[in-house]
């Protein structure tokens, strides 16, 4: 026996937008509902919004059950930032387009969406299931009813007993476990009636030859986007690599640069405590003069400079200038106190 994956867009709707029952027992078994599902009638899934320039959004599933509350189910292949808020937008949109004009707010019912993910978006390797509400942050248990949001990572999900029986665990198994590999169901899953009746659905000999074409087309696209995925991600990594191999490379001509500017520094203090003047010693490193005379006045290089006056130089008064006027300073002295 050959089977399809009921993850792909043709098989899910066949199975729960053809078939009430199973989509009951999946909503009974996904959502927290304080009362269960008995009965449902499908809608149309398309919910085109209100204002034109929006694009159309699709829903897999969506019904209602005789409590009038609104369930849309959907299986969602790959994880994008923009996907919480499309759910949110479309739990939205069919929460508020109850309300007609002159309708009372407390007529309108709540709204439940499941979420389907066959991807990993969440960092904590244990939790695959998420459940939304419109609470108070002081106080969770004060809510706000109308919109509810059940997101499932189906990759996360491991079965705690491989022979659990629960109507969860064995919904769970079925959506991760049956796919175009499966050669042999296990028998757990075909213990349950809901559970065999949908497994007969995704028996490719169940399907046409123009379904199995649109089948194909459906895992080329998805097989194609995560392609797209893996080269983006591949090329954002070869750019941080290269990032680093170049900051590396820059860091070490400025390591070098930064090295050969205190060699120069060092020359010139030792050079100026020689008795060599300025001048010379611009032709010796070729420095300008004024660059010289910041760097003994100690500016801007955070190098003590060695000068033993007290006073700074200009370019104008060269070392051996400075001096001799400290010589005719000291003499004069010298012959005053004789």
């Amino acid at each position: 026996m050959k089977y399809l994956d009921p993850k792909n867009d043709l098989i899910f709707k066949r199975i729960f937008g053809h078939h009430k029952d199973l989509c009951i027992s999946l909503l009974n078994s996904m959502l927290p509902l304080s009362r269960p599902i008995v009965s449902i009638e499908y809608e149309a899934s398309e919910l085109v919004p209100d204002i034109a320039f929006l694009k159309n959004s699709i829903v897999d599933v969506k019904c209602t059950d005789s409590l009038d509350r609104i369930f849309i189910v959907e299986m969602q292949m790959e994880w994008s930032d923009s996907f919480q808020s499309r759910v949110l937008f479309n739990a939205s949109k069919a929460y508020i387009r109850q309300m007609r004009k002159g309708d009372d707010y407390k007529l309108l019912y709540p709204v439940y969406a499941l979420s389907l993910v066959n991807d990993i978006f969440d960092s904590d390797p244990q939790t695959y299931y998420h459940h939304y509400q419109v609470v108070n942050i002081a106080d969770t248990r004060k809510q706000i009813k109308g919109l509810e949001l059940v997101f499932i990572e189906l990759p996360k999900f491991k079965p705690g007993k491989k022979n659990e029986k629960k109507l969860h665990d064995l919904w769970m198994r079925f959506l991760t476990e049956i796919d175009e590999e499966t050669h042999n169901v296990p028998k757990q899953l075909n213990s349950d009636p809901k559970i065999r009746k949908a497994l007969s659905l995704v028996e490719e000999s169940a399907y046409s030859e123009q379904d199995m074409i649109y089948y194909e087309k459906v895992e080329d696209a998805i097989r194609t986007h995560r392609t797209y995925i893996s080269d983006a991600l591949a090329a954002i990594e070869r750019g941080k690599e290269e990032g680093k191999a170049q900051g590396i490379a820059e860091g070490i001509v400025q390591g070098r640069a930064e090295g050969e500017r205190n060699k120069t520094i060092e020359i010139v203090k030792n050079s100026f405590a020689a008795g060599i003047d300025i001048e010379q010693i611009a032709g010796i490193t070729g420095l300008p003069a004024a660059e010289i005379v910041l760097i003994l006045n100690n500016k801007g290089d955070g190098y003590a400079t060695g000068l033993d006056s007290g006073k700074e130089l200009t370019v104008s008064e060269p070392r051996a200038k400075y001096t001799a006027k400290r010589k005719v300073s000291k003499t004069a002295s010298h012959r005053k106190r004789k």
